[in-house]
């Protein structure tokens, strides 16, 4: 079952190549929590019960509630236009975020480790890359923090795959969660928008010390 979980995961990456409103965006990352509670409640179910409730908590209230909900309110508070703005097409995103995750399902055949499971390594792999590529292709400052956000689901995908034997890495991951959520959305996006009202990344060559 998770790893059917974790082929949704890989199609809302693909998604997000396609789309092309900020909303969309966010819909998805909380889409992608809601994926991310089902595949911690089962791969997680041997821990201990107050770990499990922990992270499950953390996964439900921090990616599939405040996030969003954040997310769509600095837009709105900072009048950001809800269009994506990519620097490519829909088309050529498709195509590389598609080839990336072909690229880790290949680099993971090379991976030859009994305590790290294929799936989950590529899936981390995908997130890890696919945010970069947002950050690399879209203008918006906005697009680039939910870009960071998919490179930390990804790491919170590669704690799942080894939280079992190593639970603690699974709770260092959600205080990562946590942490780049706080620094991240409140004082990035918040601050920046009273420095700069264009939110395109190519205002930001225009500031000086």
């Amino acid at each position: 079952m998770s790893d059917v979980l974790l082929i949704l995961f890989a199609i809302t990456l693909i998604y997000i190549g396609v789309a092309n409103r900020l909303f969309t965006y966010i819909s998805v990352l909380a889409f992608q929590g809601v994926l991310l509670f089902g595949i911690a409640f089962i791969q997680l179910i041997e821990i201990n019960t107050i770990n499990l409730v922990f992270v499950l908590l953390e996964t439900i209230i921090f990616k599939t509630i405040a996030i969003p909900i954040f997310l769509r309110r600095v837009i709105k508070r900072n009048q950001i236009k809800r269009e994506a703005e990519p620097f490519v097409s829909n088309f050529v995103s498709v195509v590389i975020i598609t080839a990336i995750i072909i690229s880790s399902f290949l680099l993971s055949n090379t991976v030859h480790d009994e305590h790290l499971e294929k799936m989950f390594f590529v899936i981390a792999l995908s997130s890890l890359f696919t945010g970069l590529y947002i950050i690399a292709s879209r203008r918006k400052v906005i697009t680039h923090v939910m870009g960071f956000l998919i490179i930390e689901n990804g790491v919170f995908v590669l704690s799942l795959a080894v939280g079992n034997e190593m639970p603690m890495l699974v709770n260092t991951g959600i205080l990562l969660d946590i942490f780049v959520s706080v620094l991240l959305l409140g004082i990035f996006v918040n601050k920046i928008g009273d420095v700069i009202k264009e939110q395109d990344v190519e205002s930001l060559s225009s500031l000086k010390d």
